[in-house]
């Protein structure tokens, strides 16, 4: 049993079953995928793939057992190496950080910054994806810190912790009738058409979830990942947004209104995570 042997069986599982992209990813031969994976279930006594011909179809049940073992062997063989890079070079090295566009945007710069100024030497990789490509990155092994408000807490091999809150914010195109309703209310938010964040994004199922509660069913005319489409399409006159509250910067929107509606929506907590044992 050896390590390429482990990383053979993690890469079958990653790349659907298909030996031809394993092999790809691997930057060997198909033919020796195949007699790595012969040679180990050989050495063991049991199959680890189901099979169809030649085709993969899946894991039998010790095949699902040991691909977890072989992450873990893997990813501690990872951190070895990484324990001898940071004490060779403590100033330097690769960190990745994945993360959605709105922690990105308005939450991080300012860390960065600083992040920069303390460790220039050190290469920060920052990846913007959807909460589901955050968990994926991170338990692959392809980013050493997640930031992102859904799907981090209660993920398996994931550890989080909280990092900040933050509530939504309505915002209208300056002169809009809701700027003169007080207090806002939800029943009054729901009057106009409706711009916000995809669903499974930047708290969208809280705010779907707000209105449910009191029966009200809005009309969202456009979903977006991106804060600043939401805010351009609102200055258009097409809808009323729901955003992020940090992604309200009053000197580049000017155009628009911030309306306070703290009282409407429950706040959101964005987590940090990293990978089990990483």
């Amino acid at each position: 049993m050896n390590f390429q042997q482990q990383r053979i069986i993690r890469e079958t599982v990653r790349q659907n079953f298909n030996l031809t992209e394993v092999a790809n990813a691997l930057y060997t031969s198909q033919s020796g995928v195949s007699k790595h994976i012969k040679d180990l279930e050989d050495e063991l006594g049991i199959e680890l793939f189901v099979r169809k011909g030649k085709r993969f179809l899946g894991l039998t049940e010790p095949g699902r057992e040991l691909v977890e073992i072989a992450n873990r062997i893997l990813l501690d063989a990872g951190n070895i190496k990484q324990l001898a890079e940071n004490f060779n070079t403590r100033d330097e090295g690769r960190l990745t950080v994945v993360t959605t566009h709105t922690q990105a945007r308005y939450a991080l710069p300012s860390v960065v910054a600083k992040f920069k100024q303390a460790f220039p030497k050190v290469h920060l990789v920052l990846h913007q994806g959807s909460p589901g490509e955050i968990v994926k990155m991170l338990l692959e092994g392809h980013a050493d810190i997640g930031l992102a408000t859904e799907a981090l807490e209660g993920t398996e091999n994931l550890v989080s912790f909280p990092y900040y809150q933050w509530h939504h914010a309505v915002i209208v195109p300056a002169g809009h009738p809701l700027e003169s309703v007080q207090p806002l209310t939800l029943e009054a938010i729901a009057d106009y058409p409706i711009i916000t964040y995809h669903e499974g994004v930047t708290g969208r199922t809280r705010v779907d979830q707000t209105f449910e509660r009191v029966g009200l069913s809005p009309e969202v005319v456009m979903s977006a990942l991106d804060s600043d489409v939401i805010k351009t399409y609102v200055e258009l006159g097409m809808g009323v947004g729901i955003i992020a509250s940090m992604a309200f910067e009053p000197a580049r929107d000017s155009k628009l209104r911030v309306l306070d509606c703290a009282h409407l929506f429950e706040p959101n907590t964005t987590r940090i995570a990293f990978r089990r044992g990483h």
